[in-house]
């Protein structure tokens, strides 16, 4: 799917130039940072996910070290 992404210039200044230095192309670069964006979303999803089911396993164990 294509797509058009507007940057500000210097945006694109810092893309062109961080994907200068890894050696590889602008739009690369912009779907490396997608690929990590959604991955640390769905990390995040994963560990609230997590969190909530031991809180609500152990909510008594949690309300008694809270007196």
């Amino acid at each position: 799917m294509a797509m058009t992404l507007r940057l500000t210039d210097s945006e694109q200044a810092a893309l062109r130039e961080r994907a200068d230095a890894e050696g590889i192309s602008m739009q690369e670069a912009a779907r490396r940072a997608v690929r990590e964006f959604v991955s640390r979303g769905e990390h995040h999803d994963r560990v609230n996910t997590a969190a909530a089911r031991i809180m609500n396993k152990h909510a008594d164990a949690l309300r008694r070290l809270g007196e």
